[in-house]
């Protein structure tokens, strides 16, 4: 049969890893955030990043097509 000191000691553990386990949970859940927020953030910058590229196309469409601009050089 197991002892008290063993069952305490036993008990204890059980403890320690309970603890444990709910900061465990804590920092997940906190991680979690964070990613939805830095996924947010990157949904959000590529955003503006795709309206930019618009305008610079638009810019880019209304640049005048002179003898220069087409030369290539040998």
């Amino acid at each position: 049969m197991i002892s008290m000191a063993k069952l305490d000691d036993l008990a204890e553990r059980v403890e320690r890893l309970v603890l444990r386990h709910e900061e465990l949970k804590r920092t997940a859940t906190l991680l979690e955030q964070q990613v939805a927020l830095l996924e947010s953030e990157r949904d959000n910058l590529r955003s503006r990043l795709s309206a930019a590229r618009a305008r610079i196309d638009v810019l880019l469409e209304r640049l005048p097509t002179g003898h220069g601009a087409n030369r290539t050089v040998e």
